[in-house]
């Protein structure tokens, strides 16, 4: 399937209070979310899949990617479009090997050594940041701002979504950089209005992307 980053949602069930996560979802994709990826960091495993299936199925009969954060078992089990792994995850060639050539697999990487190494590995894109202080990940180390941005989109020959402490506010600013997406965690899981909030994020995407 065609990979579409402009607008990529990642879920984080400690935000959304008395909201379920499929309406969360749900309301993310109506509003233009062109990734979800899932998200559940201290879950059994039982309920990681239980849950990843209805959102696989629910961005399968929307068109939109589905991925899930770290667990290649997981991706398996639910027939995920792929798996985005961080530096304490499954190599990147691993998962390839596990998950095979037709598998989306994203990676992490805060450093230009990290983002070649990657692409040589066989990402098909990454996750670049943090871009801006954040505290919705508590492991994302320090920002390395929009110069960091720059120096990483410049080397490498995939596409780049820039991540951490991104908003309505500075989202033009990263898309200036070369980002080919923005990746947003609370200010879509943590907005009163998720559809409205996801709908404006993806409004600013297009209006960039259009220049």
């Amino acid at each position: 399937m065609g990979l579409d980053l402009r607008l990529y949602v990642i879920t984080d069930s400690r935000l959304l209070g008395s909201r379920s996560l499929v309406e969360a979802v749900e309301e993310a994709i109506r509003g233009g979310a062109t990734v979800i990826q899932y998200r559940e960091k201290n879950a059994p495993t039982r309920k990681m899949v239980e849950e990843a299936r209805l959102l696989r199925t629910l961005c399968k009969g929307k068109g939109v990617t589905f991925i899930v954060n770290d667990r290649v078992d997981v991706a398996l089990a639910v027939d995920a479009d792929g798996v985005h792994v961080g530096d304490e995850d499954m190599p990147v060639w691993l998962a390839r090997k596990i998950l095979g050539p037709l598998k989306i697999i994203g990676a992490s990487a805060d450093t230009v050594e990290k983002a070649l190494l990657y692409a040589s590995e066989g990402a098909d894109y990454l996750g670049v940041g943090s871009i801006y202080p954040t505290s919705t990940k508590p492991d994302a180390g320090s920002p390395i701002g929009i110069e960091g941005l720059r120096k990483i989109v410049s080397v490498v020959n995939i596409p780049v979504v820039a991540i951490g402490g991104i908003n309505a506010d500075n989202a033009k600013e990263v898309l200036a950089a070369g980002a080919s997406g923005i990746a947003v965690i609370s200010a879509v899981m943590a907005a009163p209005d998720i559809f409205e909030a996801t709908m404006r994020l993806r409004k600013i995407v297009d209006e960039v992307r259009k220049r």
